[in-house]
């Protein structure tokens, strides 16, 4: 054989080989980049815990107990944000990797300012990344995968988002007790409500009771047992209304405010309502002082402030901040019964 068909020949083999190792190593790093680049777990309602801590030192800890979700073991969580963050750990993508560039600032950003996030399916640890800060365009958020076999993070990090959402996701894992409280105040469905005793503490004479004999006989009486004429529609619609009573923020228990309004403050209003097992269940109402911007915006010289109160509920355990928009609904005299003349 001529040397330069022996030539030829070598030229070609080590040419095959060196595409072997391309091919193999090309392969090898992009198994990797799958395995560090997979944040999503579809499997949500097989999740059963899920925890979150910040670099601050807060945490809480999210666990579905016989199908409620709880926060703390303690109170039940918000079903709305609760289901954002379901939905966000479904479907999560890469929306591209950091470049090089980039990359070392970017892990420190993660290393200090960064969101833990541990995910559980039946008590085993399934799913765990970290949720760091957003990107210049606020698109996009930086997010580092850990290797769930090692527990060891991926020295890869990557730019995050849900494909058709425009926004950034950090703020769907937060730390803050308060945040994921359910805000409902009350729910009852109406042919379960027997009685409905409203106390008007700062006018009494207008108080009264509703007695749900059946969904289509009711009486009203004063406090006195006074009866009082009414429209069968407006008590109707007024009983729809505790279907659903929600407050605008839950109140920490452990604040000057909440220790005012439960040792100094009296409430203006008590609502109780007794369902047909006897079961009672009841809101105290409190007066927000004014704002005073808002004063001089209306030029009116509000008393207490006109928007929002204060709420007492669950057992007298939890206090809310509350809008007149919703629970000035269900606070009426009853003179709002009374057919028109």
């Amino acid at each position: 054989m001529k040397k330069s068909s022996l030539l030829i020949i070598l030229i070609l083999s080590i040419l095959a080989g060196i595409s072997i190792y391309v091919y193999k190593t090309k392969n090898g790093n992009s198994t990797l980049n799958k395995e560090a680049s997979n944040f999503k777990y579809k499997d949500t309602a097989q999740v059963d815990k899920i925890f979150i801590a910040d670099k601050d030192g807060k945490s809480l800890m999210l666990e579905r107990v016989k199908g409620i979700w709880m926060v703390n073991n303690t109170y039940k969580a918000r079903p709305d944000i609760m289901e954002t963050l379901l939905r966000t750990i479904a479907s999560v993508e890469v929306k591209s990797p950091v470049s090089k560039l980039s990359r070392e600032n970017v892990i420190k950003v993660l290393a200090s300012k960064s969101v833990k996030v541990e995910i559980y399916n039946n008590g085993n640890k399934v799913k765990q990344f970290y949720v760091g800060h957003t990107t210049q365009d606020h698109l996009g958020t930086y997010m580092l995968l850990t290797n769930p076999e090692t527990d060891e993070n991926y020295s890869e990090p990557f730019i995050t988002h849900i494909p058709g959402f425009e926004g950034f996701l950090n703020t769907r894992f937060i730390t803050d007790e308060l945040d994921w409280r359910d805000r409902l105040v009350m729910s009852i469905r109406p042919p379960q409500i027997k009685y409905i005793k409203m106390d008007l503490h700062e006018i009494p004479d207008s108080s009264y009771i509703i007695d749900l004999i059946s969904m289509q006989r009711f009486t009203i009486k004063t406090l006195k047992g006074k009866n009082v004429p009414f429209e069968e529609d407006k008590i109707k619609q007024f009983i729809a209304y505790f279907l659903n009573i929600n407050c605008e923020n839950v109140l920490d228990e452990k604040s000057n405010l909440v220790d005012s309004l439960s040792k100094r403050a009296l409430p203006f209003a008590t609502i109780t309502i007794t369902d047909r097992d006897s079961k009672t269940q009841s809101i105290q109402l409190f007066h927000k002082q004014p704002n005073s911007s808002k004063n001089e915006q209306y030029g009116i010289d509000y008393k207490y402030d006109p928007d929002r109160l204060y709420i007492k509920y669950n057992n007298n355990k939890s206090y809310g901040l509350g809008q007149y928009y919703v629970f000035g609904k269900i606070l009426q005299t009853y003179g709002y019964f009374m057919p028109k003349k």
